[in-house]
């Protein structure tokens, strides 16, 4: 067994972060490992433009272990991103545990079972787990966002003026894309400006948009 990787999306809050790493450090030490490095994602987005996801599959080998909380920390994505993140995470020739998905919990005694019949077959169903839960975590998401943008409709006919949502700090995202521009790293933005990564990323996003549209 190589390192075992522990991938978190959490909120800005220093008590999120500690409960997230808590609780992960004590399901792999119940199981007799150690969690070499952790990766903390505050960009929540659909899509695979996820900074320390991206690192994590950079820093990642053969033998390695990717520990999450559940499923849908890394499925909530499209089906092609899905099936690409997939693709990768084989190629890599790395396992992935939930939490929430016993049946990957093998991943983690495998070196000592000497099974490789059962290993195959376990590995085998959890591949197959994890395609259901993926599309069922993506389902999820589709209605709770569809639901909430026609609330948001609902108000905005009810009440215009009320609800214009929440306004962007221009003078913050300016700053953001000179240092962007500048080659900062999303680790130094945060610190020059306070923003999370999560408004990084939405500045970095926008950003390749008005690039794209000036070689065109």
């Amino acid at each position: 067994m190589g390192f075992i990787r522990a991938y978190l999306r959490v909120s800005t809050t220093e008590q999120d972060v500690l409960r997230a790493k808590a609780e992960i450090k004590a399901f792999a030490n119940s199981h007799g490992q150690q969690i070499s490095n952790y990766y903390l994602e505050q960009f929540t987005g659909t899509s695979l433009d996820r900074p320390e996801l991206n690192r994590l599959l950079s820093d990642v080998s053969a033998g390695d272990i990717i520990l999450i909380e559940s499923v849908d920390r890394i499925s909530r994505l499209k089906n092609d991103d899905w099936l690409r993140l997939k693709n990768i995470i084989e190629a890599k020739g790395v396992s992935v545990v939930a939490l929430d998905l016993p049946t990957s919990h093998i991943a983690l005694k495998q070196q000592d079972s000497g099974d490789d019949f059962v290993a195959a077959v376990l590995k085998a169903v959890n591949g197959m787990l994890l395609d259901i839960l993926a599309a069922t975590a993506r389902k999820d998401y589709d209605l709770r966002r569809k639901r909430t943008l026609e609330g948001i409709a609902r108000a905005k006919a009810a009440d215009p003026n009320k609800y214009q949502g929440r306004r962007r700090n221009q003078t913050l995202w300016l700053s953001i894309k000179k240092l962007l521009n500048t080659k900062h790293t999303y680790t130094q933005i945060q610190q020059i400006t306070g923003a999370s990564r999560m408004t990084i990323a939405a500045v970095a996003k926008e950003l390749k948009g008005e690039n794209i549209s000036e070689t065109n």
